[in-house]
């Protein structure tokens, strides 16, 4: 416990020290790196100078994302006036340095620390998942040697480390460990969790969680990805596959509203396994662990084969035109305002466009999604009332952050690492109103109770002048908060504590709304209303849903005769009151467009084909209007997009984020709503880590996330329980 304390310490003043060469780091020096002259900032170090240079240097312990610890030496190099190698990682440059990587001195020190490494590490590449992309074994190609001097006659044999039991989804062979404790370093300064550590001195010493327990952390798979060697890998994944059977497919997650850039491994039309792709202006590079091992819950539970509900109740599997016939028959009689649509967390943007349009030349304007944001109020419209203004990357520019009913640790966790990481490296100032919950970043607490909004508001709150004193400040609203009766005026309230912030920067946007669910800003982009409240007061003869199983709207709640067609990927609650099932395609299974909750657009690739007769979700909608005979004239994806263009120009700019303007407008707007606050505390949907993993049709039918929260649950009846809350 004692060396874990010492360890954060260290961190901390690693993290300082760090911060303070990057405030300090303005001036240019001028280096020589094999012979090659070359202008560096000052506070670079060595290894990344040289890596601006295209002059690659060995490394094991270093990780740009990461402190500099300076473990494994492998990155020795010869400087000039020095009696001995230095290691390039951790020397900062200075003016006039001549830094030589490819000498006599620099190989003869980097071969000598390969042998090194190569002593313990067992022979074990023929079957660790690693191999193929394995630092070790890419770096021991040019710098080990083709025999050892180390042999069991004169040396007491390779040493052996027991494996470590630390959850469901990290599998541990720790004699592979070489101890450059980037495992360790990502659990402190990324994850903000420090269940890692080392124990022991020398040969003994031993990468663990100091005591028998699960590494608690919803981002821990990243470890696997940071660990060098093959000593931290995927259960779940452990023998499927090499990484050269694997096809690669770029793609978006959609598990939650960020919208990680990722890379689908697929063989054999198969999802195996998912990795994160680095993007700065999203998640870096890392991913949660919904994200990366729900993966195997996308062939379970699928719906392959339309289905109709026979005269019996019972569901019969049929083909596509009787299930299209079957399904237009009731579109045809109903009445304009007879239909209804109900749209799910998962849905694509070109789905949300093809389905409105088959919706409206039917006559209905009843286009609505589960998830809830606020009831037609003035300037809900208006996109900077619902998207992150301040952008993701912009928490790092932020010097004050308030968050408003949110808990982005388990709603969004990747953007909970940058908070974390503008909180150890910039100082970021956090405020809560909202339960008290561990963030991993200390804040200041501001109480649950509504009433402290309106304290901020009429700026009698002891925090608001460091609000209304900040450049760069941000106020960031959870959109579950605002689905309780007093949401507009807590969305009004959190306008008006923005407009206190007087000392701003020219162009910088305080308001921000943080999102769950990945098909909510496309779909307000688009113009569908909000929650399922207009389906309730006016019941449909037919509801069409797509996507939709959150059960918000069940039977009792609609007349006798009502029709509805499901249409979706994964037989879940919407498909049991269903009379017809359309079977549709996964997120890896379509090239689709994603907006996430900062308005950034992006497009989502195919990795593998929908299974059985499943088909893309808007080539469905377009078949069904044919048979029903309102035909739309969308004969191609390139026709989609056309359309997508016309309706909202930015749905068809990937990549890019389109600023929402009349910021001041939504503003007036809001000013006009005085409704009581409730005096229920304000409160969170997800507080528990057991509840993160299972929040969706794909995670509910992953069984790797049903072990891991009852891996989390069986944690928290022991002594090392989860600290969350």
């Amino acid at each position: 416990m004692l060396r874990g304390l010492l360890n954060k310490s260290y961190t901390a003043f690693i993290d300082k020290l760090l911060s303070i060469s990057r405030r300090s780091s303005s001036k240019l020096v001028n280096i020589n790196v094999d012979g090659i002259q070359h202008q560096v900032l000052s506070g670079t170090t060595v290894l990344q100078a040289a890596a601006e240079m295209g002059i690659e240097i060995p490394r094991f312990c270093f990780h740009k994302r990461l402190a500099i610890a300076g473990n494994c030496r492998m990155c020795l190099v010869e400087m000039n006036g020095l009696p001995k190698p230095i290691a390039a990682c951790a020397m900062p440059v200075s003016n006039g340095m001549n830094i030589r990587t490819t000498s006599e001195v620099a190989r003869k020190a980097q071969e000598g620390i390969m042998e090194f490494l190569l002593v313990n590490h067992p022979l074990d590449c023929p079957i660790c998942d690693q191999g193929g992309e394995c630092d070790l074994q890419d770096l021991s190609l040019t710098f080990g040697s083709d025999r050892s001097r180390f042999v069991d006659i004169n040396f007491s044999g390779k040493r052996a480390v027991e494996d470590k039991e630390i959850g469901p989804l990290i599998k541990t062979t720790m004699t592979r460990c070489i101890h450059c404790t980037r495992c360790i370093r990502f659990a402190s300064e990324v994850a903000g969790v420090d269940d890692l550590g080392t124990t022991g001195r020398g040969n003994d010493s031993q990468v663990g969680t100091y005591v028998e327990k699960m590494f608690v952390s919803e981002l821990s798979g990243n470890v696997i990805d940071l660990c060098p060697v093959g000593a931290l890998t995927a259960k779940p994944y452990a023998f499927q596959a090499r990484p050269w059977e694997l096809r690669r497919t770029e793609s978006i997650d959609v598990l939650d509203a960020l919208g990680s850039n990722i890379i689908v491994c697929s063989r054999s039309n198969e999802v195996l396994r998912i990795l994160p792709r680095e993007n700065d202006f999203v998640n870096e590079e890392w991913i949660s662990d919904k994200t990366r091992f729900a993966c195997d819950g996308l062939k379970r539970q699928r719906l392959t084969t339309p289905y109709i509900r026979n005269c019996s109740g019972e569901l019969i599997p049929v083909g596509w035109l009787d299930a299209l016939e079957a399904a237009s028959k009731p579109l045809r009689q109903a009445s304009p305002n007879g239909i209804a649509a109900i749209v799910g967390d998962l849905v694509d943007v070109e789905t949300l466009v093809v389905l409105k349009d088959l919706i409206n030349s039917l006559g209905s304007e009843t286009l609505c999604t589960e998830e809830e944001f606020l009831r037609r109020d003035p300037g809900c419209d208006l996109r900077s009332s619902y998207l992150l203004n301040s952008e993701i990357k912009g928490i790092e520019k932020a010097d004050f952050l308030l968050l408003i009913g949110t808990n982005p640790r388990y709603e969004a966790p990747v953007l909970n690492a940058r908070i974390r990481k503008a909180y150890l490296e910039n100082e970021l100032e956090i405020a809560v109103i909202g339960p008290e919950l561990n963030l991993t970043y200390d804040y200041m607490y501001c109480g649950d109770s509504p009433c402290s909004l309106e304290q901020f508001a009429c700026n009698c709150h002891p925090l608001s002048c460091k609000l209304n004193s900040a450049k760069r400040p941000m106020v960031v609203v959870g959109s579950g908060i605002l689905q309780r009766c007093d949401g507009p005026r807590i969305l009004a309230l959190a306008r008006i504590i923005s407009e206190c912030a007087t000392e701003v920067e020219e162009g910088w946007k305080v308001f921000n709304v943080l999102h769950r669910v990945a098909s909510q800003v496309a779909a307000l982009d688009v113009g569908y209303l909000s929650g399922v409240e207009c389906v309730k007061r006016n019941p449909p003869k037919v509801l069409y849903l797509v996507g939709a199983d959150k059960c918000l709207v069940s039977r009792d709640d609609l007349p006798e005769d009502v029709f509805i067609i499901y249409q979706g990927h994964h037989g879940d609650n919407g498909a049991e009151m269903a009379d017809v099932i359309l079977p549709g395609a996964a997120y890896t299974e379509k090239e689709a467009t994603y907006v996430n909750t900062e308005g950034r657009v992006q497009l989502a690739n195919l990795a593998v084909n929908p299974p059985g007769y499943a088909r893309e979700d808007w080539k469905i909608v377009r078949a069904l209007s044919e048979v029903v005979g309102c035909k739309l004239p969308l004969e191609n994806k390139l026709w989609v997009r056309r359309r997508m263009e016309s309706i909202a120009p930015h749905l068809v700019r990937y990549g890019q984020v389109e600023e929402a303007n009349f910021i001041k407008e939504g503003d007036e707007l809001f000013q006009d709503i005085c409704e009581d606050l409730d005096v229920w505390p304000l409160s969170v949907d997800i507080k528990y880590l057991e509840h993160f993993y299972i929040t969706d049709v794909v995670t509910r039918a992953s069984p790797t996330m049903s072990k891991c929260a009852w891996a989390v649950s069986s944690q928290r009846n022991t002594s090392y329980g989860v600290t969350d809350v």
